[in-house]
């Protein structure tokens, strides 16, 4: 009795630990800051999500960032420097990309790409660990080692103005949203080569994965619809009906639902992945861009440019619990460390 006791206790603190390790790996709210690249003014807000406030500001510069990352670890944010200017717009093209450590919320290095790419959208490999970016004007994604802050390689997209970036988890495949032509071109990111360019529409917009990975959502821009590409095929699998213009997208943790941001409507739409139909809509304070879900899976938050705020979706009852202000021109959202 007594062995099995000694057993049981071993155990229990081995589940404790583990459950201990899980945690600081994906913290809670709690623990969380949420980053929000401002693009009219030019700078980075902190969030604290659960005080609902704005801790910090970081400056960037001259010209402004779109999108935001973070480095696995979450206290190092990239940010590129995009332009002052939408995309495929006249304005001035960027050239740079910054890094900030989060926790003294400054700006501690940049990666100069040598000439203007209007640099975009960021994301960390899950894979090799290296960051990938969007580089507009060479019609590429750059690749770039985060320790060395070095470029180290690119992979041709095959078509003009690649905006938005998705990289699946086995960090093999990448999917790119090409506004102006109106596609999407999927990546080898291993061999570093274009697979296919899939024509969508006249023009789109942002470009998210489902949690199996077995589709990638792209919102049309002439339409209120979103087009369900099919990755294991590369083809338009079928097509879902917005009440309004759709934008920024993101799954639920559980796969289930797809929240749709929609422009100009003050509103998300909420798809039911089973039968690719918007199942409810939720009123928010401004038109939302950019959407993402908090590390518990409890929460989204969806950035509102004209607002120059955030909106805090409780996703138990699908509606907006509070309203978090930020920067002017609130667009790109990440997740990093307290």
């Amino acid at each position: 009795m007594r062995r099995i006791a000694m057993t049981a206790i071993v155990l229990g603190v081995a589940v404790l630990l583990a459950g201990h390790a899980r945690v600081s790996a994906d913290p809670g709210p709690a623990t969380s800051l949420l980053l929000v690249a401002n693009q009219t003014d030019r700078s980075v807000s902190v969030l604290d999500p659960v005080a609902g406030k704005e801790i910090a500001t970081i400056p960037e510069g001259e010209v402004t960032g779109h999108e935001v990352t973070v480095s696995p670890d979450l206290r190092t944010a990239y940010v590129p420097i995009y332009g002052n200017s939408g995309v495929g717009r006249p304005g001035t093209d960027g050239s740079l990309l910054e890094v900030i450590d989060v926790a003294s919320r400054k700006v501690t290095g940049k990666i100069d790409f040598g000439h203007g790419v209007r640099p975009h959208c960021p994301k960390i490999n899950p894979k090799d660990g290296l960051l990938y970016v969007t580089t507009e004007l060479d019609k590429t994604v750059t690749i770039i080692d985060p320790k060395t802050l070095k470029i180290v390689g690119s992979i041709p997209t095959g078509d003009n103005e690649s905006h938005m970036l998705a990289i699946t988890r086995d960090g093999r495949r990448g999917y790119t949203a090409n506004v102006g032509p109106g596609t999407v071109s999927v990546l080898d990111l291993v061999a570093r080569k274009t697979i296919a360019v899939i024509a969508v529409s006249g023009m789109t917009q942002r470009i998210a994965l489902s949690t199996d990975e077995k589709f990638a959502f792209t919102a049309d821009q002439t339409k209120p619809q979103l087009a369900v590409i099919d990755t294991a095929t590369n083809k338009i699998k079928e097509w879902i009906a917005l009440p309004a213009i759709g934008y920024g997208t993101v799954p639920t943790p559980d796969g289930r639902w797809l929240l749709v941001c929609m422009r100009p409507a003050k509103q998300l739409a909420v798809v039911d992945v089973k039968t690719m139909k918007v199942a409810r809509t939720i009123d928010v304070p401004a038109p939302p861009d950019e959407v993402v879900i908090s590390p518990d899976g409890k929460m989204a938050y969806a950035s509102m440019p004209t607002g120059a705020a955030v909106a805090a979706i409780d996703l138990n009852n699908w509606s907006v619990a509070r309203t978090i202000a930020a920067g002017k021109g609130s667009d790109g959202l990440a997740w990093a460390k307290q």
